[in-house]
């Protein structure tokens, strides 16, 4: 059942700032509570996109997963709420901007840097696993940094919930570049699919390039499911093994197949204190230099320069529709969590 209307946040209780995101269904607004003057990253999801491209599970378990996990290395949700015209997600705003935009800038990373951001990607992806849950579109583009430079998953649209180590699901879906093999062959697939992204990312950051690119995405999904993984710059053997493992085609032999603590226990991860990681007592490489609250220099000036404004839309109207019931959320409120321990494509 919705929140009543005396409780429920709405559009008019945010000052829109900046925009500082956009995808296929919707854009990311940094807004600003006017109660609180907390900073907060807005999701904004128009519904008859969703509707129209069959979203609406996916984005439902988006939200579903994001009010329930707890972890440092993963973006809370502090709000939600819907109109008739959309859906509304308001997360921790990262200052730090995107992995992404960090790679683009620095074309690859020093080892420890790449490996301090990997250890925390474990630990987040572990905790998901644990809970059943398969994250499914592991990139750079979905890991953002908050302003001490610790990375954080976001964006959990395709994200599964109730998927066991020894459960599979069938739907197609994922970015490319960063998608198992078994996925691309239709196979039923596991929690093994992230351990392979995190593979590929691994890569990423210290090549500069994900390990299969191609032009032409057929030309990726041959690489991936046909040819061995080429390293093509000298690196720390240790690493190389890792991503070796990782990058196993067979996913019942892939490191992390039989849970997160075989990556954790792999040797170029020899010196992380997990458990200190875990309480933020190891600090990151890299720090963002944000200047003043509303310093957006980690997002792109394509989006941070955009002239755009979420007004309130007098034609909305708070909607309390069977599709989207249970929707609203205050993270003041409800205190129901979890236990500690975009693409489709065919082929």
């Amino acid at each position: 059942m919705e929140k009543s209307f005396k409780t429920q946040v709405k559009i008019e209780d945010f000052e829109t700032l900046r925009l500082i995101g956009k995808g296929e269904y919707g854009k990311v607004l940094l807004v600003r509570k006017l109660s609180s003057g907390e900073l907060l990253a807005m999701k904004i999801i128009k519904k008859k996109l969703i509707e129209a491209k069959n979203q609406v599970e996916h984005t439902k378990a988006e939200r579903s997963i994001l009010e329930k996990a707890t972890h440092p290395y993963i973006v809370r949700l502090r709000y939600a709420f819907h109109t008739n015209l959309k859906l509304y997600m308001a997360m921790e705003y990262c200052p730090g901007g995107e992995l992404y935009f960090h790679l683009s800038k620095y074309k690859r990373f020093p080892d420890d840097r790449a490996k301090f951001y990997a250890a925390c990607i474990v630990l987040a992806l572990n905790y998901l696993h644990e809970n059943n849950i398969i994250y499914r579109d592991l990139k750079p583009e979905n890991i953002v940094l908050d302003s001490e430079g610790y990375p954080k998953i976001t964006d959990f649209g395709l994200a599964k919930e109730n998927i066991s180590i020894r459960d599979l699901t069938k739907t197609v879906c994922g970015t490319p570049e960063y998608i198992a093999p078994e996925i691309i062959l239709r196979q039923g697939y596991g929690h093994a699919v992230d351990w392979w992204s995190l593979g590929c990312i691994i890569y990423e950051m210290l090549v500069g390039i994900p390990p299969f690119y191609m032009e032409e995405r057929q030309e990726i999904y041959k690489n991936i499911v046909q040819k061995p993984v080429k390293f093509l710059m000298p690196m720390n053997p240790l690493v190389v093994d890792l991503i070796t493992k990782l990058l196993h085609k067979d996913p019942g032999q892939r490191l992390g197949s039989r849970g997160g603590q075989e990556v954790m226990n792999h040797r170029w991860f020899q010196n992380i204190d997990w458990g200190a990681l875990y309480r933020k007592e190891l600090k990151p490489v890299f720090v963002p230099s944000i200047k003043n609250p509303l310093d957006t220099r980690y997002f792109s000036e394509d989006f941070t320069q955009s002239s755009i404004a979420e007004s309130p839309n007098y034609d909305e109207t708070f909607a309390s529709s069977p599709t989207f019931g249970g929707f609203s959320f205050t993270a003041d409120r409800n205190s129901c969590t979890i236990e500690l321990d975009q693409e489709i494509v065919n082929y």
